[in-house]
């Protein structure tokens, strides 16, 4: 029980800095307009908007399709980290409730689970 109480508040912690991450990351690159995206490129020829960027001898990548591409990866990945985060906090509770710790700890009993 208590391996599962570690593993499981362990995943929980690491799956919520990762969705505050790609949180962070979308709401980032939305805000820009994709133009943090390409700010290696040092290009004057790019525009302020990422989406309508093309590609140049200056950028070693083709800068018109990287917006969508990082949203349409970092979407789904968003949602699938939070997804994480709620189902290992949910098995942290019940790793609690298994220890006898947390408010649905007395009303289960042991032999019920």
């Amino acid at each position: 029980h208590w391996a599962l109480l570690s593993v499981s508040l362990l995943n929980c912690l690491l799956s919520t800095a990762c969705s505050v991450g790609l949180a962070l990351a979308v709401a980032l690159t939305v805000h820009g307009r994709g133009t943090h995206l390409v700010r290696g490129c040092n290009s004057s020829a790019l525009p302020l908007d990422a989406r309508a960027a093309i590609a140049t001898n200056d950028c070693p990548f083709n800068t018109t399709r990287i917006y969508d591409t990082a949203l349409a990866l970092w979407i789904p990945s968003l949602l699938l980290a939070v997804t994480e985060a709620v189902l290992s906090g949910r098995s942290c509770l019940v790793a609690l409730v298994f220890q006898g710790i947390g408010p649905c700890a007395h009303s289960y009993g042991k032999e019920q689970v």
